[in-house]
């Protein structure tokens, strides 16, 4: 069995007898992931995984067909989907598909699915973390057990929170990442009436996400006019906006690397607001595969600025433990645990 660092606490913490077969999901606005699990000895067990491009396939009944090549007859099925969900459907964000529970369960033949927002399954999924699936990178100042949050900036920006019950952690899901962005400064005001002009609405996804480091970069060189480098307009040729940025930024292309520093402030701010909302005291996660990718000690040093700037509420964000999580399986894994755990 995997060390449980985190005690999460499920809607029926029974398993089914061993061999049983769940299925699992995580879709996101870019990918897709895929997995079979087994129960064996009390535990949920991967048998199989695999990444689907979500925006190539037409709908996620034809990539589990595509998974599955008849191997296996799961007994359940959970899908852990990047949108609000509403009575087993939902709509997503930055994916336009429309996920229906019952629909998809009748076209595989499984009778038992499951549909949770995806950072209810990352919140789930840190039943599955060891100690190396994470990093701290603040370890809280005399810490206390209290609620937890997860901030997850990936396609999009997800948050969800944990419940504390004294004994163990009861994951929920909310969309706090498309709350209001707060402009802190005059750059601040610039960059929000620059997405104002575009969007309406401007919230905390457009800056603090793989969309949101596309738009600081246009901001910066469309509005106050930085200068691409030929390292840039290169990887622009084979790369996403954001990946390029990330790429550029370490052969110190000054745009790109100016691109990370705002987006950390970003993340830094929205997660002391998560922090203070929920008063996670028990511990903040930051997930989704873009810090991992682009941490350095310039961040680092821009987090702890930044995070701790809170006014007369800093002593109690100090008390905050903050982890980075390496794990980028973590929603998969939750939805895998979610399947076992759940139902009858």
């Amino acid at each position: 069995m995997r060390k449980k660092i985190i005690p999460i606490a499920f809607p029926n913490f029974i398993l089914p007898p061993d061999g049983t077969i769940i299925l699992a999901a995580d879709i996101g606005g870019t990918k897709t992931d895929m997995a079979f699990f087994r129960i064996e000895n009390g535990e949920p067990t991967l048998l199989k995984e695999n990444r689907y491009p979500s925006k190539e396939w037409s709908s996620l009944v034809d990539i589990v067909k595509d998974f599955n090549q008849n191997e296996h007859e799961p007994a359940r099925f959970c899908i852990s989907f990047a949108g609000p969900v509403r009575n087993g459907k939902s709509l997503g964000t930055n994916l336009h598909w429309n996920v229906d529970s019952q629909a998809v369960g009748e076209a595989l033949g499984i009778s038992k699915v499951y549909l949770i927002n995806d950072l209810e399954a990352n919140c789930y999924g840190l039943a599955a973390l060891s100690e190396e699936d994470l990093r701290t990178i603040y370890p809280g100042k005399n810490h206390s057990e209290g609620n937890a949050a997860v901030i997850s900036p990936g396609t999009g920006l997800g948050e969800g929170g944990l419940y504390w019950d004294g004994e163990a952690y009861h994951p929920f899901a909310t969309e706090g990442g498309h709350a209001h962005f707060a402009a802190h400064n005059e750059l601040d005001w610039e960059l929000f009436k620059h997405l104002s002009k575009k969007y309406g609405h401007v919230s905390w996804e457009r800056v603090v996400s793989g969309i949101g480091i596309a738009e600081i970069f246009g901001f910066l060189r469309d509005v106050k006019g930085w200068k691409t480098s030929e390292v840039l307009d290169e990887a622009l040729k084979t790369k996403d906006i954001a990946a390029a940025i990330g790429f550029a930024a370490h052969a110190d292309c000054a745009v790109s690397m100016e691109t990370l520093r705002l987006f950390m402030r970003y993340l830094a701010q929205v997660a002391s607001n998560v922090a203070l909302k929920l008063k996670a005291t028990g511990g903040l996660y930051i997930g989704g595969g873009i810090l991992p990718k682009i941490w350095n000690e310039e961040h680092y040093a821009i987090f702890n600025e930044f995070f701790f700037s809170v006014g007369r509420l800093t002593p109690l964000v100090e008390t905050v433990p903050v982890h980075m999580i390496l794990n980028q399986k973590t929603a998969l894994w939750g939805a895998g645990y979610y399947g076992a755990y759940v139902g009858k």
